[in-house]
């Protein structure tokens, strides 16, 4: 009988996809069993009817057949002009590509700049996908290690350590970061930068969450000198515009990289449809006021989960500065972040995510999404904390 491919098979290195506690969340769930999720990052306000409606205006417009595969041209422009906008980088729609989601961005980067078997980096804690998308485009994928005491920020010698060491080609950085929530500071970011111009990697920059800033600012390291031509930006409507299941984002690449992407889509996506895009469009258009309202119900209960922990010591955060998480420490309870998750799960019904899904530099921490209303979230936390110094003997 023929096997599969070593490429597909090997996509979580022999090891866990790092979604035990969620999947068995949802299998309570379809049992009957109410659980209060704080797992997976999923709007709990979903997507502003306007917005449908403008999806379901285009549609009936007939917008439903097959669209430009590298993204309606008014959609591309309107992106480019953001970029240019929030960065002051100079962007035009040569150097965008809109693709199904992020996540399919993030694929489509590391196709483009990695030879088979070569090596690339990316920050631990790290979005659970990254290292089987990099071995799904048949690259090494090598962690670079952060530590809670230094909230999770990267350290610039320590990647080009890794660079030289492993003979790296890329680096993917997240900032706001998920999953904890930190945003890096210009300083870390210029010093990465210089990395990359010094080791020659190309960066994958995934700002996602880039209208979800609590503390400092949010800067593209694609606006630092000498890096707009070795940068590639992933972008998303997801987050800022809670269109998750819309499938619509973008890539932002030196102009010389987009004939190649649009031959990628060509063969993999083949696009994204019509009305999607003009969704998108109508989207992008209303400005920051309507990201604004996205993000309010994070900022407000990125609060609220700051005060309630504030008022013990057994639980301690991670600082959270942006995106719709809060990355907790619950080392003092003994338990790994996976054991206390499922412990929480067991006994109260509550569903975070171990901080071991995201890598083992957030060993002993949870994440937890802030993805139901405030009430519920105040009380979720309240049972966690106290949970929490219920197992401390």
């Amino acid at each position: 009988m023929p096997h599969l491919s070593r490429r597909i098979t090997s996509l979580n290195d022999g090891g866990s996809d790092g979604w035990e506690v969620f999947y068995r969340a949802r299998q309570m769930i379809a049992a009957g069993t109410p659980v209060t999720e704080l797992t997976i990052g999923e709007h709990d306000i979903r997507t502003d009817p306007s917005i449908l409606d403008a999806m379901d205006r285009a549609a009936k417009a007939g917008h439903t057949g097959y669209a430009m595969v590298p993204g309606i041209a008014p959609l591309r422009a309107e992106v480019a002009q953001r970029i240019t906008d929030r960065t002051g980088t100079p962007t035009t729609s040569d150097n965008i590509l809109i693709t199904p989601g992020g996540q399919a961005a993030l694929f489509a980067a590391h196709i483009a700049l990695l030879q088979p078997g070569e090596t690339a980096l990316y920050i631990d804690p790290y979005y659970a996908t990254y290292p089987g998308t990099i071995r799904a485009a048949s690259g090494i994928a090598v962690a670079v290690p952060t530590r809670a005491r230094d909230a999770f920020y990267p350290d610039a010698e320590q990647i080009r350590a890794a660079a030289r060491q492993h003979g790296a080609k890329t680096l993917l950085i997240n900032t706001p970061n998920n999953p904890t929530g930190t945003v890096y500071p210009p300083e870390i970011l210029q010093a990465i930068a210089q990395v990359c111009i010094e080791e020659d990697l190309w960066l994958i920059s995934d700002e996602v969450y880039d209208t979800q800033i609590w503390e400092g600012a949010h800067l593209s390291p694609r606006s630092l000198p000498g890096m707009a031509e070795r940068t590639f930006v992933v972008g998303s409507m997801s987050k800022s515009h809670a269109m998750t299941g819309s499938r619509i984002g973008w890539i932002c690449a030196p102009e010389a990289a987009i004939p190649a992407l649009i031959d990628l889509a060509t063969v993999t996506t083949y696009g994204v449809p019509g009305y999607i895009q003009d969704a998108a469009l109508y989207a992008l258009q209303q400005g920051a006021p309507l990201e604004d309202t996205v993000a309010a119900p994070f900022k407000r209960r990125r609060a609220l989960a700051l005060d309630i922990l504030s008022k013990q010591d057994t639980v301690t955060a991670i600082p959270s500065q942006g995106a719709m998480y809060v990355m907790l420490d619950i080392r003092k309870t003994g338990l790994s972040g996976r054991a206390f998750a499922e412990s929480l799960l067991d006994a109260h019904h509550i569903a975070t995510m171990p901080g071991e899904s995201f890598g083992t530099s957030s060993a002993g921490h949870l994440r937890v999404a802030l993805t139901v209303d405030d009430d519920a979230l105040a009380q979720a936390l309240t049972t966690l904390c106290h949970h929490a110094e219920s197992l401390i003997p």
